[in-house]
């Protein structure tokens, strides 16, 4: 004897269910068109005792980065490379020891970038397909060992200097200039860069930019494609 309403309930249903549907539809393209553009996050020397913090702060930021990770760091700490790529990070080499790769031999710079490979890859961070030599230093010698690895140079056009002890104020103001495809130099391990992470966050969305991944065939920073 109940079973009358129930026709109503279900037109009400449906028609809730459509309205849901067209909210859904009528906020994609809203979200997608605030990103105007796409910029490139780096964080070097990592993993560290620091990465949970970093990763904390990123992911509470919405942010994804590409960590350039020294592989003898990668080997000595494979769960936090792991827990890199959970995070939604990219990982990419910086060679073993952080060496001046343009003193050394082409063998060396050669044992340099293929042990960190294997290093990285062995924690289970994938084969990086990007590599940033230690300093930006490098020559027509490394660049010569990075193409036998199928690995595309990644230098930076912002200096955030945080590895000079610049403050969290200074950092969150290097991100301010970057502009669309650019990519910014951080590093994993000092506190004022965890700190800056929310405001650079900010300052990005205020901007219409957001970060991205940085392409292996151009070098720049692109948008997100997995």
């Amino acid at each position: 004897m109940r079973a009358a309403p129930l026709r109503p309930l279900l037109a009400v249903t449906a028609t809730v269910a459509l309205a849901a549907g067209s909210l859904a539809l009528a906020t994609a393209p809203a979200q997608a068109a605030t990103c105007n553009g796409y910029v490139g996050l780096t964080f070097d020397d990592g993993p560290s005792g620091n990465t949970p913090n970093l990763l904390n702060a990123l992911r509470q930021s919405g942010l994804r980065a590409t960590m350039f990770n020294e592989g003898q760091y990668a080997a000595a700490y494979p769960a936090q490379v792991r827990a890199e790529v959970s995070a939604g990070m990219w990982v990419g080499n910086h060679s073993y020891t952080h060496p001046h790769l343009t003193q050394l031999a082409q063998s060396q710079i050669d044992s340099e970038i293929s042990r960190t490979q294997q290093a990285i890859a062995g924690a289970g961070g994938g084969s990086p397909r990007l590599f940033r030599p230690p300093y930006g230093e490098t020559n027509a010698t490394v660049r010569t060992v990075e193409a036998k690895y199928g690995l595309r140079e990644i230098i930076w056009d912002v200096d955030s200097q945080d590895w000079n002890g610049a403050g969290t104020d200074a950092i969150v103001q290097a991100a301010g200039r970057l502009t669309n495809g650019q990519i910014i130099l951080m590093h994993d391990w000092p506190a004022n860069t965890v700190a800056a992470v929310p405001r650079i966050a900010q300052g990005l969305t205020a901007r219409g930019l957001c970060a991205g991944m940085i392409s292996p065939q151009t070098g720049r920073a692109v948008a997100p494609t997995g």
